[in-house]
């Protein structure tokens, strides 16, 4: 039961602003307190053996949110890479940015690339950043590139198919993602990770993420090989007319 593991688990943080309101404090003080439930879930994936983590840090809606918060949040995302660049190279850790790169001061994305080109040659744990993205305008970029590589004449119009298209992701090589994981009670995906949530499973839970550790991500992976075994039990193999 152990070794039933999903490769690629994504997590949609949500509740720090909540986190932050029963204490009566600013929601950036919600944030601040997520940074550790991430390390949280790097960690743990580190030492599971997980292929890949996907992580909703900021979608291509939030720069709508208060500029206070948005400046906190942009900002963040260059601390949380300057203090634990050190323990990332440590877990064997792969840092990756997804997302578009337009409206990201260019000292956040120099940030982001120092962080990719360190732990470029890690074989562990895939970490990727969604930070200003939004799955919808993923699958778009994607159609563009393709499209763009058929006008110069890269690519068949009848060579187009699910496998073609993937090649022109942000990041190619992903597998899609197993676990889908969504923090304080929210049941929407709110635009993550569309076309690598086709067969997902998803788990919602009401812990806000400021509050979710170690514990929570176990429970979650309980629950998962719980739905594999289910979904192996209940299979029976269709009968065959052997006339």
């Amino acid at each position: 039961m152990k070794d039933i593991l999903p490769a690629h688990i994504g997590i949609i943080m949500d509740g720090n602003g909540r986190w932050a309101k029963m204490r009566g404090l600013p929601r950036i003080e919600g944030h601040r307190q997520g940074e550790e439930s991430i390390m949280e879930a790097v960690r743990f994936c580190a030492a599971k053996g997980i292929r890949a983590l996907s992580l909703f840090a900021f979608s291509t809606e939030n720069w709508e949110r208060p500029p206070e918060e948005v400046r906190f949040l942009v900002n963040m995302s260059r601390d949380v890479l300057r203090k634990r660049l050190e323990e990332f190279m440590e877990l064997g850790v792969r840092l990756r940015h997804l997302g578009r790169r337009d409206r990201i001061p260019e000292k956040i994305l120099a940030w982001f690339d120092l962080a990719a080109a360190a732990t470029a040659g890690n074989r562990g744990l895939n970490l990727n950043i969604n930070f200003n993205y939004g799955g919808r305008r993923e699958i778009l970029d994607a159609s563009l590139r393709v499209a763009e590589a058929v006008r110069r004449g890269e690519l068949s119009p009848d060579g187009i198919d699910e496998n073609s298209l993937r090649e022109f992701f942000y990041a190619p090589d992903l597998p899609d993602i197993d676990l889908l994981i969504r923090t304080a009670g929210e049941m929407r995906i709110s635009n993550f990770m569309l076309w690598h949530l086709a067969k997902a499973e998803i788990l919602v839970t009401p812990v806000l993420w400021p509050d979710f550790g170690w514990k929570e991500l176990e429970d979650a992976l309980e629950e998962y090989r719980r739905r594999k075994l289910d979904e192996k039990s209940d299979y029976h193999a269709p009968e065959r007319d052997w006339s």
